[in-house]
């Protein structure tokens, strides 16, 4: 069930600003995308073993707060909460000695509520969200650092009503990405990581706007701990980061009016463990992050808890 109105107060205009984040399918270390902030960290730019990985990843987040273009607070009692559930795959193979190629995609079911206190703004979804497929990506490992570069879409799959919003976007976007890890030891017990990406948006469904294309980061730095037992798991303890800004503005004859001229920053940051499970062939990740700079949307957190399985190598 959904019930949407909308009038002129601010809270209207910036419902396309509110429900952004989350129309997404958040993704984990494995690469199975990542337009939505906080969902990659201290295996960023990683690149992973040859074999096939099965991804299962659960997002929860909440906002509060609204900023405008010049990072001021909106003064509206906003009450944003979604969470999403994707499940994907990685497929990864070796074609000489330090070069990989990886094949990846995902889908998500996701449900978003947005409310404030104006009345004319009430949003309850839930359904199954815009995929994303990688077609190619390449990786090259050495001794201390890797590196990755790749290419891939988001699909408009998801349900999506002009003017209204839902959980997809109702638009295609290119995804190119650019990124690596560092390892400063000869153990590779001390890492850093980081994935740059561009997103090129196109045009939403049904309607005339356009968002603006955005440049966004994601990454962390930790430190492994082994323990002697294979029993144990290994234990990648760090803090992870991100930070995305929009290059261009939004466009379009049907752009409310709030939105021009407005390009969304943000930077957010939080703790991050790693469990590697030897028994299972699994990794566990559990990420919560904070926004501590926002500007033309919602500020918020998320927490993500991931279980990558290597279904075969």
């Amino acid at each position: 069930m959904t019930k949407r109105t909308r009038g002129h107060s601010w809270t209207a205009l910036l419902t396309p600003v509110l429900v952004a984040l989350m129309c997404a399918a958040p993704a984990e270390a494995q690469q199975i995308g990542h337009r939505v902030l906080g969902s990659l960290g201290l295996l960023a730019g990683s690149q992973p073993e040859s074999g096939i990985y099965v991804v299962d990843e659960f997002a929860s987040y909440g906002a509060n707060k609204v900023y405008d273009n010049q990072g001021h607070l909106i003064p509206i009692a906003l009450d944003l909460d979604a969470w999403s559930n994707p499940v994907g795959f990685q497929m990864t193979f070796k074609v000489a000695p330090s070069l990989y190629l990886n094949v990846s995609a995902a889908g998500p079911i996701s449900q978003i509520s947005l409310q404030t206190n104006q009345p004319d703004v009430d949003l309850q979804d839930f359904g199954f969200g815009d995929i994303y497929v990688q077609p190619l990506k390449i990786g090259w490992k050495t001794k201390q650092a890797d590196l990755v570069g790749g290419y891939g879409f988001y699909a408009p799959t998801g349900l999506y009503v002009p003017r209204n919003g839902g959980v997809g976007l109702g638009q295609w976007t290119h995804e190119f990405s650019l990124g690596g890890a560092f390892y400063f030891d000869r153990a590779k017990t001390w890492n850093i990581s980081a994935l740059a990406s561009y997103d090129l948006n196109q045009h939403k469904e049904g309607i005339d706007i356009k968002a603006g294309d955005t440049v966004q980061f994601q990454g962390g730095a930790g430190k492994i701990f082994r323990p002697r037992s294979r029993i144990l798991p290994i234990v990648n303890l760090g803090v992870a980061a991100y930070g995305l800004r929009q290059v261009h503005p939004d466009r379009g004859s049907a752009l409310p009016a709030a939105l021009y001229g407005a390009r969304e920053v943000d930077l957010g940051l939080g703790p991050e463990i790693d469990l590697t499970v030897a028994p299972i062939r699994g990794l566990l990740a559990v990420r919560y992050c904070r926004d501590i700079d926002v500007k033309a949307r919602q500020s918020g957190h998320i927490l993500v808890i991931a279980l990558t399985i290597v279904a075969r190598r």
